[in-house]
Order: structure tokens, then C-alpha cells, then sequence
């Protein structure tokens, strides 16, 4: 910001004002928005209204950032959009018409779905792998309309730009000079400017004996791109990565150098004006010509030279990519709740705009890390901390909101104290603690929640006073603590307060530890790789209602999982392996914080499994620890498998719950966790793109690296299947996920890599990461139909799990009347096949009206808006793709004032575009000709 973000604002607006032929096109907002706030003065100000008025400063995306595509999850591509959206709308009056998603790794199908949701006309993006570059390049294929969505087709489709292989920066090469062509202002310094003002590398100035050498190798590249594409518009970025931070400079020889190439057309054969992204997709759409149809394939992975797979970044910075995710979660939680709490107690005691601020600081942080050098791992470490740190700092001040919000009588006239009236009568001198449970979705759920504590037994009470169905056992985390596992049942957007007793006895009587179960852990001797002669001979069942797991007593690994409903065996082993890297540039290609180049096949990373089993009444428990050498005290890997019993809902039922721990690990090694089935999937998998829609994945064979470019994105869901079966993950964060055999499923789940490449040491880039990461995957087998049935919903669950709040420690009861919640809110339930994916109180101050709302920022001259309370946004998706599943799949009518009703009454809806900028009965995107369409004439 200080050194280079503030200054290109600054200067552009100067020099934009100066001359009416300018042109500059501004992207992600999240700059834009610091220096509009901190750093630029009213006249400033004003100068860029009027550019923005005039169109001559064109605002593309919109967003706070321009977000990866690969490991980003959909709700937080809409958020960060509808952020930024939010802001320019308000501030401006203006709605972002097209993209440049020039940069992210590789591009989603999802992607141009959502832009053409939030109103966009045009998508435009670069990076795809080098061969499919080159041929659509050679037959003029990089422009076409994109049908991201194969449920929406044609209704959602946008016309695609693919920048060539020259990508989004002006070609720096010159033949008469050595200094870099076409960048004046050289390289930005950082953390300061030079006080001279001279930064290195320069470029040489357009002069009187320079003019002419610039203008011919400009032309000479223009032409060049021009045979790649079927217009005589030719796209030509003018700019790269922190450029424009001393604009002046540039303007001052981006000026005569065109002015000399229009003077001298005719020799030329070309002519140049400045332009925004909307004026050449306007000339490119008044062509009128007929565009080919892209259908809801995406280009991922991206390689981007033959050993150059950019797949290593699916799984960079663990931990960072679980944050990001966990604080997506709680951020959705407390906007469902703040939401219904603005809606019933207008008037209540939690201070709205203290709330939105709360709400604001984490939709700032959880918006920024979506950045396609956030979120991917691909930054050095120290912005990696200023991620964690601002996701962190928010989740706590959300915290504060989200127990103001729980705890806090809703209305100070009505009584709200009771006696705490459910203490048993023949209770000992056991401590006493609560917590409160909610759920934020808009179905009813029946879940087991862990609450860890410190004492070795516990009874649980809700708030009615009844004893609740719970389960306690040693913690797999600590020798000091317990997980106590609670049987809950919520309703739709609802929660519940309950009463933990706790003491540090365990039970010594049945009755005394009411519906409370103590379960104790079997201990299998541990088991050594060099051993493994003669295995499956002992086998050791775990039975559900819904599976059996064999576990072989010879291995202390999983042996077979039986789906029992249709009475089905498929053999299984899950263990972890180790793809080794390399680190040095001289030796061959290396993995980094991009990039996976694996040197050989992975080799297993253990030689020793101990196992303990802890059977239980809600849950059964197994334990699995590898050790990388057979006399390490401390397991390298771990693990946890938690099998439910059949207690709440199908999907409950059907869902293995798993943890594992991984880390530190040995430099350059990559850990993946494989699960080897009996699958015949042919080496074909399938996963999800930002958990919109599941993408088929056929293992193809490359002249070289094909290991790495049969790499994916999994940011909700992976499987496998054959005719009979079907193997499903689902993931709490983004990973890596490959089938490298037939039956396999592996999935990379942690890196630590260091390299000497130049251009890493040089922005500390070399992954060194350190950490131990715990993520979750849950995993269903079934028939291809019934996992059909619950994979989309699962990995919802999984997303949003419901929020467990403590709200006081341990203590001796309290003998005086307490504060208790108030009455349950009625539940919001929404069909099973529907999700509520957003809703909030966004806060944008705006008209409905966009000319009233015009009329308002062209005419006031106090443009501070006061939030809007009154406002909310919804957003309800349908989780099933067509001919997903036979009835799932099928449309769904609701009464939105029934189904709402749980919150309050709704007065007024208005259909909105994603982003809620636009009126839809408004919106009037462009349309694109292509062959179908034509033929559909004909």
C-alpha cells in the first residue's frame, strides 16, 4: 500500500484528469478501498468521480480481490464479490460489467457462472496449460462462449477473452535495448519509494531517435496477436504486476508512442486508442459474428511449461487454507443469526452498529484471503501471518458478537429470569457448566457435537432439564482432557443452552451417570511393516447400523468396509505416503509453493501402525498412529476415525467421521493420504469446482510430468466409483486429490519444500512450513444412487457445523435466579435439496431505484451513507445438479413467506442479481450469437 498501491491510485487519477483520451482500468477493490478511506483528499475525490462518470476510469470484477479459482470455496466467491460490489455501488452508482481474471492458477467452470449471475456482459482470463494455449491460439479458439453450469447452460453463459501467450503484460523484450521495453517507471522498491525517484530497470525513454524502434516493435507484436484472433480488435495490456505506482511517467511515453503509430497508420496498417475492457468487448460484440460453445468443463489443472504443473498450491499452507474456511463458517453463522436477531428485536440491546462493524472486519478478512496469492499458500511467510492474524482478530470479534447476541435479554421489559430449577436433588459437589449449541442451517439436525473438558465424567441437562444422551472418553489430543461427545437436535436456524455437570470421579453407578456412557479404549500392540507376511487372517469388526469396518489385528490397518444396506464388501486400506522433492534448480524441476514435480512414484511414510478401538454408544472411536521408524516414541501421522451410531438423520448415519494429524514434516516431502479400494474406477475421479459442481476427471498420460497433471482442486468433494460403488470425501478445506491407480484415492494433505530457485529466495517463497495440520474429511460408501442422495448435503454439514459456545467455566452451582435464553425461536426449514446460502444484512445504503439512486449521488453532496438495517439479503441454491439424482434434481416451488415466517413477516421482495446490485427485471445482459443459436433459426 505504501509503496506502490496508494501511489498508482494517486497518480493515475492525476494523470487520467489531464488528457481526455486516457484510459485505465482499476480491479480489486480491496486497494482501492484503503486509499479511498485513508490516503486520498476531497479533490482527489471528486476526480475520480467524474472520471468514473465519464467512463474513462473503468472499475473490472469489482471485487475485494481477484480470488483463485481452484481452492476457494463458492460462498466466499460471492462474499468477496458482493463486498466490493456493495461498496462501488453505493459509492458510485456503477456495477461492474466485466472481468480480468488474468491471473489465478488455472480456470473453474464456476467462475463464469457467477460473473454472469452478478450481471457481467464478458469474462476474460489468461492462465491455461501452454498446449491448449498454443492450439487455440493457432486456430483462433481463444475467444468463445463459456456454459459453465450444465443445469443453467445457455440461461448463465458468457462470452470468454483468453489472453494469449503473452498474457496480461506488455511484452518487455526490445531488440534495441537491454532495459526492459514499454515499463518507464521501472520496478517498484519496497517498503519505500527512492527518494530520487529513480527506480531500477527503466525503461528507455520514447524520444525523437527512439520513437520510431518503439513503434515498430510495438506493431510487430500487435500483428503477431492480431492472426490469433478473428477480429481486427486486438486486446494489447499495456502494464503488468505493480505497475502505474509513478503514472506520470508512463503517460508521458505511452503518449507520443501512439500518437507517432496513428500519424503513420498507413505504413503501419494499425491504428491505436487507449481503451477500457468495456470498449473493445463493445467493438468485439458489434462484430456480430458467431462464437463456438464451451460446455461446463473448466481448465484445470494449469501447467504452464512441461515440468511446470501448478497443482502443488491445491494443498500449500494447510493450516492458513482451514482458518480461511473456519472463519467462512463462523462469519455464516453469525450473519444468519444478527440477521433474525435485527428482524425480531429491532430494539433489542445489541448494538447494531457495533454488530456490523464486528460483521464488516470479518467479511474484510475472510474477502482478502481469497486472493489468488492468499488463500493458494503462494505468498512468503510473513503475509501468510497477516492473513492468519486479521482472520483471527475478526473470529474473535465476532465471538463477542455472536455470546452479546446468545446471552443478552432480547427485550430488558419482558422478565427473563427464572430459578435454575433442574438441579438434581441428590447431586453431589460437581461443577457446573454451560454452553450454547446452534445451528445455522435451515434444516432440522440431529448431531453428535465434542465439547472438550477436564474431568473425567459429565452428565449433560437441556434446557427443560432432561438428561441428554452423551458419551466420555480420554482425548486423543491430551492426556488431560476428555472429549465429550452430546447427542443434539436442532431445528432450522435455532439453538439451545445446555447444562454440563462435571466431576472428577468417574461414575461408580449406572444411574449415577444417567445417559452419560464411559467409554474405555482397547490397546493393540503396535505392529511393524517388516512384519506383514501374512495378513488378513485377523480381522476385527466395528459394526453400525449402516457399515462394518474390519480392521486387520496384523497391520493395525483398515482391512474392508461393508455398506450394509445393500449388503456390499469393498476392500479398503487408508495409510499415509511421501512424494519426495526436489530442491535444487540444477538437479531438475522442483516443487514449491506452486508448483508439484514430484521426483518418482510416493513411497510409504511410516514402518510401524499401533491402533487403539473405543467402542461406544453414540460413537466408536478408532485411533490409528504411524510411526516412521519402528523405535520413535512420537507417531509422525495419525488417523481418527469416529463411526456414529444411527441416531439422527440418513446422512448422520452414513457418514464416517475422520481426523488426522500430519507434521512436522522431513524438508521436501509431500504427505498424502491414500485410500486403496477394490473400485474399478479406471483411474477416473471426480471433484468438485468451489463446491458448485462436481467436475469428471479422466486420468490422461502427458510426454512428461504426468503424475503432477493428473493432480486436482478438492474444495468440498472427491470420489470414485465403479458400476456397483461409489467412494466419496468430503473435505473441510481445500486439498490435492488424485486416482494414480485403479482403485485409488489419495489425497495430499501437507507440504514442506525449500529450493534454491532465485526468484523464490528472492520473495521467500520456499514453503518451509513447519506446522502440524489437522484437517477432516468425512467419507460415505455407497451404491452410485444413495451417495447421490447425500453427498451434496454432507459436504454443506461439514461446511457448517453447528457453533458450540461455552459461556462460563466450570463452577459450583449458583444458588441465585440466572439469566436463561429466551423462548426457542421456531425453526426455518427448507427442503432437503435446498440450502440457504446467504442471509444477511449487508448494510450498503442504496436505492432499489438505480435513477433514484443516481439522481441521489450526482446531486448530494454529503455521500456518507448511514448503514441500511432494513435491508436483507437472501440467497437460497439448490443443490443438485439435473439428472443427479431422480427426485432431488427436480425444481422446488416454496412460499418464501411460509418458510420465513420462523423470522419474521416479509413485506416487500425484489429479485436480485448475485451480488444484489441490480434489479433483474433490469438487467439485460448481452447476448452472444453462436452456432446452436443459429442453427436454431435455420
Amino acid at each position: 500500500m505504501h509503496a506502490y498501491a496508494a501511489n498508482v491510485y494517486t497518480s493515475v487519477t492525476q494523470e487520467l484528469s489531464k488528457y481526455k483520451d486516457r484510459r485505465f482500468i482499476a480491479v480489486e477493490q480491496e486497494f482501492f478501498r484503503l486509499w479511498w478511506d485513508t490516503v486520498a483528499s476531497d479533490s482527489l475525490k471528486k476526480q475520480v468521480r467524474q472520471l468514473v462518470t465519464e467512463g474513462r476510469l473503468e472499475f473490472i470484477i469489482g471485487g475485494q480481490v481477484m480470488h483463485d479459482e481452484a481452492v476457494t470455496d463458492l460462498d466466499d466467491q460471492i462474499l468477496q464479490m458482493t463486498e466490493g460490489h456493495g461498496f462501488l455501488y453505493q459509492t458510485f452508482g456503477v456495477r461492474p460489467r466485466f472481468s480480468w481474471h488474468v491471473d489465478p492458477f488455472g480456470a473453474s467452470a464456476t467462475t463464469p457462472v457467477l460473473f454472469a449471475l452478478a450481471g457481467f456482459d464478458a469474462h476474460l482470463i489468461s492462465r491455461i496449460d501452454y498446449d491448449l494455449k498454443h492450439s487455440m491460439q493457432k486456430n483462433k479458439k481463444l475467444q468463445f462462449v463459456w456454459r459453465g453450469s450444465p443445469s443453467l447452460k445457455a440461461k448463465q453463459e458468457i462470452f470468454t477473452h483468453t489472453m494469449d501467450q503473452f498474457s496480461y503484460c506488455t511484452p518487455s523484450h526490445l531488440p534495441f535495448s537491454s532495459s526492459s521495453g514499454f515499463y518507464w517507471n521501472g520496478i517498484a522498491l519496497f517498503p519505500d519509494p527512492p527518494i530520487d525517484g529513480v527506480y531500477p530497470n527503466m525503461s528507455l525513454p520514447v524520444t525523437k531517435e527512439t520513437v520510431q524502434l518503439y513503434a515498430k516493435t510495438m506493431v510487430e507484436n500487435i500483428k503477431q496477436r492480431a492472426a490469433w484472433f478473428r477480429t481486427s480488435h486486438v486486446l494489447w495490456p499495456w502494464g503488468c504486476d505493480k505497475q502505474f505506482y509513478n503514472s506520470s511517467v508512463q503517460f508521458r511515453n505511452m503518449d507520443p508512442l501512439m500518437k507517432y503509430i496513428n500519424q503513420n497508420s498507413k505504413e503501419f496498417g494499425v491504428t491505436v486508442q487507449y481503451a477500457t475492457l468495456s470498449e473493445y468487448f463493445q467493438s468485439v460484440h458489434q462484430t456480430n459474428l458467431s462464437w463456438d460453445v464451451r460446455g461446463a468443463e473448466d481448465f484445470l489443472p494449469y501447467s504452464s511449461e512441461p515440468y511446470q504443473a501448478w497443482t502443488g498450491f491445491y494443498a500449500s499452507r494447510n493450516v492458513l487454507k482451514g482458518v480461511a474456511r473456519r472463519a467462512s463458517s463462523q462469519l455464516y453463522a453469525a450473519e444468519t443469526l444478527f440477521t433474525r436477531y435485527r428482524v425480531s428485536f429491532p430494539d433489542g440491546p445489541v448494538a447494531k452498529d457495533w454488530a456490523l462493524e464486528k460483521l464488516r472486519a470479518l467479511r474484510w478478512a475472510v474477502s482478502e484471503v481469497q486472493h489468488h496469492d492468499g488463500i493458494t499458500g503462494t505468498e512468503s511467510p510473513k503475509v501468510a501471518e497477516m492473513y492468519t492474524q486479521h482472520l483471527v482478530q475478526a473470529m474473535m470479534g465476532v465471538d463477542e458478537l455472536l455470546a452479546a447476541l446468545f446471552l443478552l435479554p432480547h427485550n430488558l421489559a419482558a422478565s427473563n429470569i427464572r430459578d435454575t430449577n433442574f438441579h438434581r436433588k441428590d447431586a453431589d459437589h460437581s461443577l457446573e457448566q454451560h454452553v450454547i449449541i446452534y445451528n445455522p442451517l435451515a434444516w432440522n439436525v440431529t448431531t453428535m457435537v465434542n465439547v472438550t473438558i477436564t474431568f473425567p465424567s459429565a452428565i449433560v441437562y437441556d434446557d427443560d432439564g432432561q438428561p441428554v444422551p452423551a458419551q466420555i472418553q480420554r482425548s486423543a489430543q491430551s492426556n488431560i482432557s476428555y472429549d465429550l461427545f452430546i447427542l443434539v437436535e436442532l431445528g432450522g436456524l435455532q439453538h439451545k443452552k445446555y447444562l454440563i455437570k462435571v466431576s472428577g470421579t468417574p461414575c461408580s453407578k449406572k444411574s449415577k451417570c444417567l445417559n452419560t456412557y464411559e467409554a474405555k479404549a482397547a490397546v493393540f500392540e503396535r505392529r511393524s511393516v517388516k512384519d506383514w507376511r501374512k495378513t488378513g487372517r485377523r480381522l476385527l469388526p466395528v459394526l453400525s447400523e449402516s457399515y462394518k469396518l474390519m480392521f486387520d489385528r496384523d497391520t493395525n490397518l483398515l482391512h474392508s468396509i461393508t455398506y450394509l444396506q445393500e449388503n456390499r464388501r469393498v476392500r479398503m486400506t487408508q495409510d499415509f505416503w511421501e512424494y519426495d522433492a526436489n530442491g535444487d534448480v540444477k538437479a531438475g524441476p522442483i516443487s514449491d509453493n506452486y508448483i508439484f514435480s514430484a521426483n518418482g512414484s510416493a513411497v510409504r511414510a511410516y514402518k510401524a501402525v499401533a491402533m487403539e478401538i473405543i467402542p461406544g454408544k453414540i460413537v466408536t472411536e478408532i485411533r490409528q498412529y504411524f510411526y516412521r521408524e519402528d523405535g520413535d516414541e512420537d507417531y509422525a501421522f495419525s488417523i481418527t476415525t469416529r463411526v456414529p451410531e444411527c441416531s439422527g438423520t440418513v446422512l448422520q448415519c452414513h457418514r464416517l467421521e475422520q481426523s488426522y494429524s500430519l507434521g512436522p514434516l522431513h524438508i521436501n516431502t509431500e504427505v498424502v493420504l491414500r485410500t486403496s479400494s477394490s473400485l474399478k474406477n479406471n483411474r477416473t475421479l471426480y471433484s468438485d469446482d468451489n463446491g458448485y459442481q462436481m467436475m469428471k476427471r479422466i486420468y490422461k498420460k502427458f510426454p512428461n510430468n504426468t503424475l503432477a497433471r493428473n493432480y486436482f482442486p478438492m474444495v468440498r468433494t472427491a470420489y470414485i466409483e465403479d458400476d456397483l460403488s461409489r467412494l466419496v470425501l468430503l473435505s473441510d478445506r481445500a486439498h490435492g486429490v488424485s486416482s494414480q491407480a485403479n482403485g485409488q484415492l489419495e489425497v495430499m494433505l501437507h507440504r514442506r519444500l525449500w529450493n534454491n530457485l532465485a526468484w523464490n529466495l528472492g520473495y521467500n517463497l520456499t514453503l518451509n512450513d513447519s506446522s502440524v495440520v489437522t484437517p477432516t474429511l468425512w467419507m460415505v460408501l455407497g451404491s452410485v444412487g444413495a451417495t447421490s442422495k447425500l453427498h451434496p448435503r454432507g459436504a454443506v454439514e461439514l461446511q457448517h457445523r453447528p457453533v458450540i459456545m461455552p459461556i462460563d467455566q466450570p463452577r459450583l452451582p449458583q444458588k441465585e435466579k440466572e439469566l436463561t435464553l429466551s423462548t426457542p425461536v421456531p425453526p426455518v426449514v427448507l427442503p432437503p435439496n435446498l440450502h440457504l446460502l446467504s442471509l444477511s444484512i449487508p448494510g450498503w445504503n442504496y436505492s432499489s431505484h438505480h435513477s433514484i439512486h443516481l439522481s441521489h449521488i450526482h446531486s448530494s453532496t454529503d455521500l456518507v451513507s448511514e448503514p441500511d438495517f432494513d435491508r436483507v439479503l437472501l440467497r437460497i441454491m439448490h443443490l443438485f445438479e439435473e439428472e443427479e439424482d431422480p427426485e432431488l434434481s427436480k425444481p422446488v416451488t416454496i412460499n418464501l413467506k411460509d418458510i420465513l415466517r420462523g423470522i419474521g413477516e416479509v413485506t416487500v421482495l425484489e429479485e436480485r442479481s448475485l451480488t444484489g446490485t441490480w434489479d433483474v427485471t433490469g438487467l439485460q445482459r448481452w447476448k452472444w450469437k453462436t452456432a446452436d443459436t443459429l442453427a436454431k433459426k435455420e
